[in-house]
């Protein structure tokens, strides 16, 4: 399992999505976007343009932790672990309840699994509670999957540095 973090458009998931296209194939995206706007829509256009053939989309903007469980073996790609959490902060379901899920099914993925997160912890203490509420679930959730997780890799400015 790796773990792939940076900020936005650092190139995280370019290179995650060479880490799995470098094991055999067909590999499976996992999806946790929602495009609730037209804005969201191009973006998750132009990732599916960019992987091009030889991936199966499988969407899970809340499930994340069922989707991965249900793998066959072949590689996988979890793209991204923020916009789960935002998903489920938003659904107020039980965070510590569906982290827990979720590092449970990480740590019985079937074969190869790269997961993809922002690193929000860089920047300024939010104004709000909500912010601050998920800049901490994230900082957990980061620190779980880190710890299981064969390497951890942080990406600034296109460039992978391997953390673990």
């Amino acid at each position: 399992m790796t773990l792939v973090l940076g900020g936005a458009r650092s190139g995280k998931s370019r290179h995650a999505e060479a880490l799995i296209e470098a094991e055999t194939g067909p590999w499976t995206y996992i999806a946790t976007a929602q495009a609730f706007d037209d804005e969201m829509h191009e973006r998750i256009a132009q990732h599916r343009a960019r992987r091009g053939g030889g991936w199966r989309t499988v969407d899970a903007p809340l499930e994340l932790g069922r989707a991965i469980a249900a793998g066959d073996g072949s590689p996988v790609l979890v793209d991204c672990l923020t916009l789960w959490l935002t998903n489920v902060v938003l659904a107020e379901r039980d965070v510590a309840a569906e982290r827990a899920a979720l590092v449970e099914a990480c740590r019985n993925a079937a074969g190869p699994l790269v997961l993809v997160s922002n690193e929000v912890g860089f920047g300024i203490v939010p104004e709000n509670a909500l912010a601050r509420r998920f800049r901490d679930e994230a900082g957990r959730l980061h620190q779980e999957l880190a710890a299981i997780a064969d390497r951890v890799v942080l990406v600034v400015a296109g460039i992978p540095m391997q953390v673990k």
